[in-house]
């Protein structure tokens, strides 16, 4: 019955406009970011760009390594895709009243609710390959084309592509907590949007100031997701120099986020009528 289930949420999904549009968006943004920072960056660091073009002050600077750096846009700027669709998926339910044959069809709600967040999850792993395409495929062929090893054959990049893979499946999870916690589907898109492009990223920058904040600050979801990486643009420059959280650390901090609001989601909307 679960793989009915499961089977019954892609065909969900992948019936609407929605998750294409989202995934030629997602390519399209993140490409585009990578491409121009991994062209800005690897031109600064090997004296292509003069550093005075761009006000560094200097000569060249160095950034670390690039390629994990530009690589890792993948899910530190595109894992809203996943929470939008993981958000979108479960409000539409309500939207739609799509629920009310589903339970029909299987009363066990939080089977259905477990089939939903499965499908979730591998379809916000399906968002990170596309994601690492444009990052690694277009931030890579930039880097390489500045005379900088795009490191393909090194294992850590491998691992770190791994776990992008791993945090856009739990971001995809976070996203269909929070449309069972939040039901109401313009309040959870309004909720995401305002948290992960303004919310999260000034409470980031403001705990970074301090140790003892910059700590707590470890524990914001966005954070917990660079860690399970491994590598982001905003960890960069952090005026604490408070080290992140260790990558499986983050990892279930990430999972904690989306148990806490499926859990609480489904005593307080999913179990009650929906007709």
């Amino acid at each position: 019955m679960f793989l009915r289930s499961v089977s019954a949420e892609f065909a969900k999904i992948f019936t609407t406009r929605l998750w294409w549009i989202l995934v030629i968006v997602l390519f399209c943004y993140i490409g585009l970011l990578a491409g121009g920072l991994a062209a800005l960056f690897a031109g600064i660091q090997t004296g292509v760009i003069s550093p005075d073009a761009v006000n560094t002050g200097g000569g060249p600077t160095d950034f670390g390594s690039l390629p994990p750096l530009i690589y890792s846009f993948a899910s530190s700027v595109g894992y809203v895709f996943p929470v939008l669709l993981g958000a979108l998926a479960t409000t539409g339910e309500f939207r739609h009243q799509t629920l009310t044959p589903t339970f029909l069809a299987t009363p066990r709600r939080g089977l259905v609710l477990g089939a939903k967040t499965a499908t979730l999850i591998l379809i916000g792993a399906g968002f990170g390959v596309v994601a690492l395409a444009a990052s690694v495929g277009i931030g890579g062929g930039v880097l390489s084309a500045f005379g900088v090893d795009a490191l393909l054959l090194d294992s850590q990049t491998w691992l770190l592509i791994a776990r992008t893979l791993l945090a856009m499946g739990l971001w995809a999870a976070i996203g269909v907590g929070l449309g069972v916690l939040v039901p109401n589907q313009v309040a959870s898109i309004v909720i995401v949007l305002a948290f992960t492009q303004f919310v999260e990223p000034l409470l980031r920058l403001a705990a970074s100031f301090l140790e003892v904040t910059a700590k707590i600050g470890n524990f914001l979801p966005g954070a917990a997701s660079d860690a399970l990486v491994g590598a982001s643009v905003f960890t960069m420059a952090s005026p604490a120099g408070t080290p992140p959280l260790d990558w499986w650390q983050g990892g279930l901090v990430l999972l904690g986020y989306a148990l806490v609001a499926t859990v609480i989601g489904y005593v307080v909307s999913w179990k009650k009528d929906v007709t």
